[in-house]
């Protein structure tokens, strides 16, 4: 990773002009008032897309919100270019407009309230300083006034935030509820508001809410219920974590609070390509590893907990194998089913696996409970991630055994002590040369560029439901519909998904099926981003390659499974050609000079797409389009002044790919 930071001072200016702002392209704008409110307003081509609207905190020692006078007001440049391998672009450019609102309240405390306006971005966050006369070093924050006023007419895209303690073995709030669709404002929650990210459509102009740059420093937040179109920042319920842990979070003098971010345009475009959540952030630490991403397997998806054995491991091993995968992920109960070296199950234990896998070529992805005492989990291992002493222990035994990552699963809240978990597990892994993947989680806000062994997070309602529950397979392609709109484009997603059994089952012949076709299957390795996947493929979908696996029956076609052995996860350029959320999508992904176009559709009628391929610089003979459905072929498409139109229906889609 390659960081190059550099702050150009412009001006300094005085407080009335500097209270109004805007982008380079000045098509973006931002305005601050002061009052018994300070306000912020935001203007897009002259349209209004956020009324006045409060910000400020109230500390645990004085009110920083209400009656703040402006000292002055510095307006500078902040340009930044960086580098990187795992996200949705690998290099940005990132230059922006900063207002800082240096203020006081009645009593003489300090709080600046910083604003970076980029082309599509606004960033905000508030820097807390100390005062010379006081012995106060510390702050708790008791709540944050940041708000969203919505104009008129505005409808939301939005994931309500789930109530804690709840749902299996109590493991909620996890990011997994289901989405509403352009509803209009207010819309009301269950009561406890909505999960970053937000999107939102204005007439013309659509808008994404978020946050990023959160570590051990403070507690990750959501929005609250609307209060007519207007929304806030709220933070964690005391209920989560089993309790443990406070609400407010709190960090020392001087100290920051993280960035909320908005994004704005007047097509989806921004929205799905944007970069703000690593732009206004910076790495925690260096590493000395070189971490490899790529595509792994992953027998519980459809095999279950039964398949975590020594056997059905080998198995699993041999498709990665087979396939050219980098990993294998062997998920929870592999230290009881399989057994550690003090404990073998029937002569085998996980170290016998984890050489099995090495002489393959196949590295390995182990699964870890994040703890034991805040919620009712019993897969195993357990009690090893939450504890210090325990964690490094069982890293540096990971290390020698040559394991290359960890799963870890079934977090309890957002609260900051589990904010400081997620750092101190992340932290702890790099120095043992470990990746790490959460599940069951939060959702990552700037952590690609912030850790760098951090891989991927859940935090959506992934591919296991899809397995679990018929309704969430019936809506498998809406949801992929919606994906990359919202929760994808605020950070990496590990889904876990692409599914060739046509049943979701072991045999491929019980249990329900799934809805989508092969192709649209194909499409989403594609739309979902993340540095490293573990698709649902089985064993028994080998035989399209004529790589017998035993009797399990119901081969994948082989266009699919060879697409299936180069698509690759990491992109250097990412585009969206078309698409409405939770309608259809038609995206683009650049992975060296290779592109990668997925085109799917969630509607009862055609999705009507073109293709221009001058777009993206494509000569069109390059092009190979995997069309058919559940018939999947490959074929050259013919181009008429190199524009493509193709059609495709309900819970199907199309990949094209260049040469």
């Amino acid at each position: 990773m390659k960081t190059n930071l550099m702050l150009i001072l412009t001006a300094a200016a005085s407080s009335a002009a500097a209270q109004n702002v805007s982008s380079p392209d000045g098509r973006l704008s931002l305005a601050v008032q002061t009052g018994v409110e300070t306000t912020y307003s935001v203007t897009y081509d002259g349209k209004t897309v956020l009324n006045p609207s409060a910000v400020g905190l109230v500390a645990d020692y004085a009110d920083l919100a209400k009656n703040l006078k402006l000292i002055k007001a510095d307006v500078d440049t902040v340009v930044n270019s960086y580098d990187m391998t795992r996200t949705k672009a690998s290099h940005s450019d990132y230059k922006a407009t900063r207002l800082r609102c240096v203020m006081q309240n009645p009593d003489g405390w300090p709080i600046d309230i910083v604003f970076q306006v980029s082309n599509n971005d606004i960033a905000m966050r508030y820097e807390v300083g100390k005062r010379k006369d006081k012995d106060t070093g510390s702050i708790r924050v008791m709540a944050e006034k940041t708000a969203f006023s919505f104009v008129d007419g505005t409808t939301a895209f939005i994931c309500p935030q789930s109530r804690a303690m709840v749902g299996w073995k109590r493991t909620k709030p996890s990011y997994e509820e289901e989405y509403v669709y352009d509803a209009p404002l207010p819309v009301k929650s269950q009561g406890h508001g909505w999960t970053f990210p937000c999107l939102f459509r204005s007439g013309s102009n659509w808008i994404m809410v978020n946050e990023t740059g959160v570590d051990s420093r403070y507690c990750a937040s959501h929005l609250s219920d609307f209060t007519a179109n207007t929304t806030s920042i709220a933070f964690p319920m005391p209920e989560e974590n089993n309790g443990n842990g406070t609400v407010e979070p709190a960090f020392s003098l001087p100290g920051a609070t993280p960035w909320r971010t908005l994004t704005i345009g007047d097509d989806l475009a921004p929205i799905v390509q944007t970069t703000i959540m690593y732009d206004v952030v910076e790495p925690r630490y260096e590493t000395e590893h070189d971490y490899k991403f790529g595509r792994g397997t992953w027998s519980w998806i459809v095999w279950q907990d039964a398949s975590i054995c020594y056997d059905d491991q080998i198995k699993y091993i041999n498709l990665a194998s087979a396939m050219g995968y980098e990993y294998v992920l062997i998920d929870a109960g592999w230290d009881v089913q399989i057994g550690r070296k003090e404990n073998p199950v029937r002569g085998h234990n996980i170290e016998d696996v984890i050489r099995y896998a090495q002489s393959k070529n196949v590295d390995v992805f182990l699964w870890y409970s994040s703890s034991g005492y805040w919620n009712d989990i019993v897969q195993s291992p357990t009690n090893c991630m939450d504890n210090s002493i325990v964690r490094k222990q069982e890293m540096r035994w990971m290390k020698k055994m040559g394991v290359k990552g960890i799963k870890v699963d079934f977090f309890g809240g957002d609260k900051q002590e589990t904010m400081r978990l997620y750092e101190e597990i992340l932290s702890d892994a790099d120095d043992a040369g470990l990746m790490v993947i959460f599940h069951g989680c939060t959702l990552p806000r700037g952590w690609e560029r912030m850790y760098p062994n951090y891989v991927g997070s859940e935090a959506v309602l992934a591919s296991e439901n899809i397995y679990f529950n018929a309704h969430f397979s019936a809506r498998s392609d809406v949801h992929a519909a919606t994906h990359p709109f919202i929760r994808n484009a605020a950070g990496a997603m590990e889904f876990g998904g692409c599914f060739m059994n046509r049943h979701l089952s072991r045999d491929n012949q019980r249990r329900h099926a799934r809805s989508t076709t092969d192709v649209f299957e194909l499409a989403t390795t594609i739309l979902y981003q993340n540095p490293i996947q573990n698709f649902a493929l089985t064993p028994n979908n080998l035989a399209a390659l004529n790589v017998p696996e035993g009797r399990e029956a119901g081969p994948a076609p082989a266009v699919c499974m060879n697409f299936l052995r180069q698509v690759p996860t990491t992109w250097d350029e990412t585009r969206l050609l078309a698409g409405y959320p939770g309608k259809n999508i038609a995206l683009a992904r650049r992975h060296g000079k290779q592109w990668y176009i997925a085109v799917i559709n969630a509607e009862d009628t055609p999705f009507e797409f073109t293709l221009d391929t001058k777009q993206l610089g494509i000569d069109p003979a390059t092009l190979q389009m995997y069309s058919g459905g559940n018939e999947p072929v490959v074929t050259t498409p013919k181009a008429k002044k190199g524009k493509i139109k193709v059609n495709v229906s309900k819970n199907d889609g199309i990949v094209f790919l260049t040469e």
